[in-house]
C-alpha cells in the first residue's frame, strides 16, 4: 500500500478531480450529506491530502488534514464501498498521526465511527451535534 500525500498548492488538475470524486461518491451520493463539500480548504498551503490509490490512480481511500487556528484537523475522510475493510482508511490516519502526533490532533467523527477513532487514541470532547445532515461528535489526539 503507497500512501500519496500533497499539500494543496502541490495538486494537479487530475488528482483534485479524483479528490472531489471519491468525496461525491461517498458523500454526496452514498451519504446523501446536505451542505456543499468545496469549501475554500482543499487549495491551502496548510491543507495536506492523503490517499491510497489503485494501480489506475482512482483513489480508494482518502481524507485531509489542515490548521484550524493554530491546531491540526482531520476531515473528508472517505474510502470506496467497495475498498472498505482492508484497513486503508486506518493507515491514513496512522500517517497523520505519525506526520503531526506530536501535537493536538482535532476531528468531528461522524457518530458511528466515535469507537473506530477511538482505536487511534481519540477521545470524545463535547456533545453530538449535527453536520451536512449527518450525527457527528469532537474528538480529539492528545500528544504522543
Amino acid at each position: 500500500m503507497r500512501i500519496t500525500a500533497r499539500t494543496g498548492p502541490e495538486l494537479t488538475a487530475r488528482q483534485v478531480y479524483e479528490i472531489w470524486r471519491i468525496r461525491d461518491v461517498v458523500f454526496a451520493v452514498e451519504q446523501q450529506c446536505d451542505e456543499p463539500d468545496v469549501d475554500g480548504v482543499d487549495l491551502r498551503e496548510d491543507c495536506t491530502h492523503l490517499w491510497v490509490a489503485d494501480e489506475h490512480g482512482v483513489i480508494q481511500s482518502y481524507l485531509r488534514t489542515y490548521l484550524d487556528q493554530g491546531v491540526r484537523k482531520v476531515g473528508r475522510v472517505a474510502t470506496l464501498k467497495e475498498a472498505r475493510g482492508r484497513g486503508l482508511a486506518g493507515a491514513l490516519l496512522r500517517e497523520v498521526i505519525d506526520r503531526w502526533g506530536d501535537r493536538e490532533i482535532r476531528l468531528g467523527a461522524q457518530a458511528y465511527l466515535e469507537d473506530w477513532y477511538a482505536i487511534f487514541g481519540f477521545v470524545t470532547t463535547g456533545p453530538h451535534f449535527m453536520e451536512a445532515g449527518i450525527d457527528h461528535v469532537p474528538m480529539s489526539r492528545q500528544p504522543s
